[in-house]
């Protein structure tokens, strides 16, 4: 049956517009000159234009009012753009009425009561914490540790970070860092654990935890998001590393004659303890991003030869006095546990990192191949948790 046509001569320069009087409830693609009931009760709708001519329109109303619940996206034909860009628009404003007129190649399609598709994400961002060693070591310092959500403190004792923007259509990298191992290698029992990785999100990179000190010639902690515990065995001994501002604390210094006790490495709530007191792994931090309260990014605990330094709340391995090594937790960017006998055994793995993202529920998340990620709902928002890989998202 042909369509029954709806005429309108309120169009400027009296050219008309060929109202269509089928309700567009589904995806469609617009042909220039002609308007559109639009009804968006059942879900958002994606109109897709046409290659423009100058002075050509489209029009679209909100049927039953309900643009402000389920959104319709504006997309171009793959040659166009809209205001001047190559994003999609859309509009959410209920019963709004979308004029859409054709300017020219530079500005393609501009209309009112359209804007570009943003999203607003709230993250969380955990790097790989640092490796332990193996003879008297310092621990590993935690991933560092960036937040923006609900006034959380950012790791180091920082301020809560601001969310993220983001375009609709647009790729975003997320990368999962992975933890620091131990460097055996030649001499193995004097090698310092390698440092975590980075993890990223966006603009955002959290930086990979300090490596853990080891016994003798490679005694100092290295600089990380939080910093790696010193090595023990030296005259005043060795020098933790330093954490990052606002991501996590420096480690603890070690060299303890009695005891050949390192230092704990750094967390992100908390400062490594210095050999002389506990050895112990610094603190993390908590966040409430996923809905709960969780404790992540503790620093490794050192090795010793008795009373080890313990792990840092937060996935932090604790020390030993043998050739057993504990890791930190797996995505919680946790500092790497160290030892304290020789061998070939292997310092304790640094915990891998995370990132978390959290937007409101209406956006929908699309995850490139290379990453490992969860979606689920909390309240009026989604929380999206990625566990491992590297690769685009988009939010839309």
């Amino acid at each position: 049956m042909a369509q029954t046509k709806v005429k309108s001569e309120l169009i400027d320069g009296g050219l008309g517009t060929d109202w269509q009087s089928t309700i567009q409830t589904s995806n469609f693609t617009a042909a220039a000159g002609k308007g559109y009931f639009v009804n968006t009760t059942s879900g958002a709708i994606t109109v897709t234009l046409p290659a423009g001519v100058v002075g050509e329109e489209i029009i679209l109303q909100d049927y039953a009012r309900t643009f402000d619940t389920n959104k319709i996206t504006i997309t171009a034909n793959g040659s166009e753009k809209i205001q001047g860009g190559t994003s999609d628009k859309v509009c959410n404003t209920e019963n709004a009425l979308v004029r859409l007129v054709y300017q020219d190649a530079t500005q393609g399609w501009t209309g009112n009561n359209i804007a570009a598709d943003i999203a607003v994400v709230n993250y969380l961002v955990i790097a790989g914490g640092g490796g332990g060693t193996l003879y008297n070591g310092g621990g590993g310092g935690a991933g560092g540790y960036r937040a923006s959500y609900n006034s959380e403190a950012s790791g180091g004792g920082g301020s809560s970070e601001t969310e993220l923007t983001l375009n609709g259509g647009t790729n975003y990298t997320v990368t999962v860092g992975a933890g620091g191992t131990s460097n055996l290698g030649t001499n193995a029992n004097y090698n310092r654990g390698v440092n975590g990785n980075d993890s990223v999100f966006a603009t955002i990179t959290s930086l990979g935890g300090g490596a853990g000190g080891a016994r003798a010639t490679n005694g100092p902690g290295q600089d990380g998001g939080s910093g790696g515990g010193g090595g023990s065995y030296s005259v005043g001994g060795y020098v933790a590393g330093n954490g990052t501002a606002n991501q996590g604390y420096a480690g603890g210094a070690g060299a303890d004659y009695g005891n050949y006790r390192g230092g704990g490495g750094g967390g992100a709530g908390g400062g490594g303890g210095s050999s002389a007191g506990t050895g112990s792994g610094g603190a993390g931090a908590a966040s409430t991003i996923t809905g709960s309260s969780v404790t992540r990014a503790g620093g490794g605990g050192a090795g010793a030869n008795s009373s080890p330094g313990g792990g840092g709340a937060g996935g932090g391995g604790a020390g030993t006095s043998s050739f057993t090594m504990n890791s930190g937790t797996a995505n919680t960017g946790g500092g790497g546990g160290s030892g304290a006998m020789s061998g070939t055994a292997q310092g304790g793995l640094g915990g891998s990192g995370v990132v978390i993202l959290r937007y409101s529920n209406t956006k929908t998340i699309t995850i490139g191949s290379g990453l490992t990620g969860t979606t689920a709902t909390v309240g009026s928002d989604k929380v999206t948790t990625f566990t491992a890989g590297t690769g685009n998202i988009q939010i839309n």
